[in-house]
């Protein structure tokens, strides 16, 4: 009888050091696990109180504006405020837009799953990185040398492999892979530059703010016959649009 206790009390004691042993190996290891999103939140509330109340209905950008770390695409210094309903200075005297134009203007070029976009103004990426979420293929250009390469680096990072960063002249466009199903301006000329409505696709959108001291935001769409029919949309501040040197990367 006491042979028979000792057996079963090892049994038991094996069975329990091994248990413990297997949930040792299978658990996974705290460093490993990923990190929560502390900013997730954010752009939850950023998506409801700024963008649905405001008409900015499309899906695919709501879903877009929800996942992009906005952020990521501010200096240090106004990562707090990421996520408020503000434009916000990056460098070179350039800046972020307002989250709600940035739906607004994404919205209104109607981008799709097999559309190819031109974007001119890169500025930090953030523009460029909701696009890549949309579009079959994203082409932009920015004319601070500084800031197309930051933010290259920055959508590499993110993964954004259908983003094509140039540093060069916005005005001349890109023509060799025009023409365009829609054209994103993310800064104001004085008067829309023709080089860019002759890379836009027939049927195509380009959403521009154009001005100097007043600035509005116009939607333009490309007729079948190679005219353009203009849409006013709202006022708007963009800083000015700089012509390069035509220096490309």
């Amino acid at each position: 009888m006491l042979r028979t206790t000792l057996v079963l009390i090892a049994f038991f004691c094996w069975r329990g050091l091994a248990g413990t042993s297997l949930a040792a190996e299978t658990e996974p290891a705290g460093p490993q696990a990923k990190p929560p999103d502390a900013y997730a939140a954010k752009r939850r509330q950023m998506v409801l109180t700024q963008l649905e109340s405001r008409n900015i209905t499309d899906p695919g950008v709501l879903e877009a504006m929800s996942e992009v770390p906005r952020h990521l695409f501010v200096p240090a210094r106004e990562t707090e405020h990421a996520y408020d309903d503000t434009a916000l200075p990056i460098t070179s005297g350039q800046t972020i837009s307002q989250p709600y134009i940035v739906g607004l203007m994404t919205q209104l070029a109607g981008v799709s799953s097999e559309d190819t976009v031109l974007e001119i103004g890169t500025g930090s990426g953030y523009q460029a990185a909701v696009l890549c979420r949309l579009a079959r293929k994203v082409y932009t250009i920015e004319i601070i040398k500084e800031l197309a390469e930051s933010a290259r680096e920055r959508l590499q990072q993110m993964a954004c492999s259908n983003v094509v960063v140039r540093h060069g002249d916005g005005y001349q466009g890109w023509p060799e892979e025009a023409p365009f199903d829609a054209i994103i301006v993310t800064a104001a000329p004085d008067k829309v530059p023709e080089e860019l409505t002759k890379q836009l696709k027939e049927g195509g959108k380009m959403v521009v703010p154009v001005g100097t001291d007043f600035q509005e935001l116009f939607v333009l769409t490309k007729n079948q016959d190679g005219t353009l029919t203009q849409e006013h949309i709202i006022p708007v501040r963009f800083v000015p649009m700089v012509r390069g040197n035509n220096e490309n990367e």
